[in-house]
């Protein structure tokens, strides 16, 4: 073992389940608002639910599952988005005992079959008659469903008026033998590769990372003057991270809007209307809101007032964090005087399409480029890059307050310990470690070891425990040559070029890397419609393909400068097609399934490496001037 960073304990122990959060919440503070809906999806206005009226309705609902017969360990699924009845329905079921399993709304058949008959649910909570219909189809190879709930159709209402003659003193009863040790959860992992396994958290593992976080950073999201923060709530609940938002908010008396649609206008919508002070995203999404206010400058004939502001932005948090770190003084006058500058023309404009509010966020899922983070912290929001994964629910590193840097993800949150073995996995040990795989033994041995959970993530602790990922174990590319390449970084900085939308790096026993790339529809319209192009070519078809395949070139080999010759993208190929959850090579976490990305994408890859190794020596960008041939190959 190497790189060792111990971080001592400081949070107080937990004494008996999440859903006692909201009942203390209401005895203390009875009037705070918790959490925010809309009657209507389409409506700017939002209504405040203080916490006596959600422990209410929680109870109320708790009432009605007794009345349906669950019990203390039933597991029921809830294959919802993320929306109000959710933290409602997680509550009730933690009030009782019983086991909450998250279920993707959008999951295959197959896929919920597998789910609910491997977890053993007895009831499943769906959004429409799609799910039902799906769910049914299923029904006669799992023996142990007894209910399907449509919250649609009206079933938080016929529950609650299932319950209305169970005393109330039953499910105080209830509530008050749940144990920390008491699972809480089964949360699938995103099954990249393989079957997705069940990872059994307790009220322990879900409370104590959320905990942590709160005694250190919590009173850091709460704007100045105000009483709360207010966290507009996006993410799947169905991933640990979306789990681990909505028990960091309600947990911390933060105030809670639900956001089930995740397309851009949807959310830019609810940004704009009940914004909030504070941002829990994923990188990708970050990445597209960059993207977005570029495409929007340029279109207003502001691109290279944008990229000088942006410019700024980095080297002003560059100087915060050196002087922060002890290694410089901060941003000199100059620096100084052109950012403020910029903050009367373009900073603030960005902070109000987010609502005018964040001051800070979050990030998480995988690992924000320190570029990215770099922008945010210089325009006016930090974002905190942290680490953690389902087995560990959710929360492992955060930066520390003071000492934030960028491009890592920070250091072990209190009461965590990571170390980083001679192979360079990452190993995690503390409160938040989950109870094991149900119903897989030998997978939970495999990655249980002496009680270090074995995270197959990879990466690197410097002489203070900062944390930066360097990839997936299983993701690590071995050339036929014998060179171990990394994916992650390429892949990070090829989507920083705004035409870039994804990017899978290829090359297992291959000659060298190559690349599947998917572009930016909107980015590439407006690009289409900005291009000058030059006489003399025979079409403007082959202008514009000579055009882009220069630009894509160039985007290949600015991420090539950051690594060696050879863990260099030598041939790439740009595909009409964006890699997503309908077409099977995306997770509902937003992760690339990258085994069947290769599987789907064989015949292209065959003929990429082809055209490689027969193609002439052809003219390109001065940046590709020092490869071996032209390997940039199209669609």
């Amino acid at each position: 073992m190497r790189d060792v960073a111990l971080a001592p304990p400081t949070v107080s122990p937990l004494t008996g389940g999440l859903a006692d959060s909201i009942f203390d919440t209401a005895a203390l503070d009875p009037t705070l608002p918790l959490l925010a809906r809309r009657a209507d999806p389409a409506s700017p206005t939002w209504e405040e639910v203080s916490a006596v009226e959600v422990r209410d309705q929680v109870v109320d609902l708790a009432k009605g599952l007794v009345a349906s017969g669950i019990s203390p360990g039933h597991r029921v699924a809830i294959m919802a988005r993320t929306r109000y009845e959710w933290t409602v329905l997680s509550h009730a079921l933690w009030t009782l005992g019983a086991e909450v399993v998250p279920l993707y709304p959008t999951s295959s058949r197959e896929q919920v079959e597998w789910v609910l008959r491997d977890a053993g649910c007895v009831a499943v909570v769906v959004e429409d008659e799609q799910a039902v219909m799906t769910v049914g189809s299923v029904c006669g190879a799992l023996p142990r469903l007894r209910h399907v709930w449509q919250l649609d159709a009206g079933a938080m209402d016929d529950l609650v008026a299932r319950g209305r003659l169970i005393p109330l003193a039953t499910v105080e009863s209830l509530r008050r033998i749940v144990l920390p040790d008491s699972t809480a959860a089964i949360s699938y992992t995103s099954g990249t590769t393989g079957r997705a396994l069940g990872c059994a958290l307790s009220h322990r593992n879900l409370a104590s990372a959320c905990d942590t976080l709160l005694t250190g950073w919590g009173h850091t999201v709460i704007p100045p003057g105000e009483r709360q923060a207010s966290v507009l709530a996006f993410l799947p609940f169905s991933h640990v991270y979306g789990l681990l938002v909505q028990t960091l908010c309600v947990r911390g008396g933060m105030l809670m809007a639900h956001e089930p649609d995740m397309s851009e206008e949807a959310l830019a919508a609810s940004l704009r209307t009940f914004r909030p002070s504070y941002l829990c995203a994923v990188p990708s999404l970050l990445e597209k809101i960059y993207k977005n206010f570029l495409r929007a400058a340029q279109e207003a004939g502001r691109g290279a007032l944008f990229e000088r502001a942006a410019d700024t932005a980095r080297d002003f948090a560059a100087a915060l964090e050196r002087q922060r770190l002890g290694g410089g003084s901060g941003p000199g006058f100059d620096l100084r005087l052109q950012h403020a500058l910029f903050e009367r023309t373009v900073y603030r404009k960005l902070r109000a399409a987010l609502g005018g509010r964040v001051q800070r966020a979050t990030s998480g899922g995988s690992s924000l480029s320190r570029e990215l983070s770099l922008f945010y912290e210089g325009i006016g929001i930090y974002v905190n890059d942290g680490y953690g994964l389902t087995e560990a629910a959710g929360g492992v590193t955060a930066q520390p307050l003071g000492r934030e840097m960028s491009g890592t993800v920070g250091q072990a949150v209190p009461g965590t310990d990571i170390i980083v073995a001679d192979d360079g996995e990452i190993l995690v040990r503390g409160p938040s470690v989950f109870q094991g795989y149900i119903n897989a033994e030998a997978a939970t041995r495999s990655v249980l070891r002496g009680g270090w959970l074995a995270t197959g993530d990879l990466g690197r602790l410097d002489s203070e425990g900062y944390l930066t990922i360097t990839g997936r174990k299983k993701d690590i590319i071995v050339t036929s040559s014998g060179k171990n390449v990394a994916p992650a970084a390429l892949e990070q900085r090829l989507r920083m070029h705004p035409l870039i939308h994804q990017a899978v790096v290829v090359g297992d026993n291959r000659p060298c890397v190559g690349a599947l790339i998917t572009l930016d529809p909107k980015f590439l319209a407006y690009w289409r419609g900005s291009l000058s192009l030059q006489s003399g070519m025979p079409s403007h078809q082959a202008r514009e393909e000579n055009a882009l395949r220069e630009e894509i070139g160039r985007a290949v080999a600015a991420a090539n400068s950051a690594v060696s010759r050879s863990e260099s993208i030598r041939v790439f190929r740009v595909l009409p097609d964006q890699f997503d959850m309908a077409n099977g090579l995306m997770t509902p976490s937003m992760k690339l399934r990258r085994d069947a990305i290769v599987r789907h994408y064989a015949f292209e890859i065959d003929a990429m490496y082809q055209a490689r190794s027969r193609t002439a020596r052809q003219t390109v960008p001065d940046e590709l001037s020092s490869w071996d041939e032209s390997d940039d190959v199209f669609r």
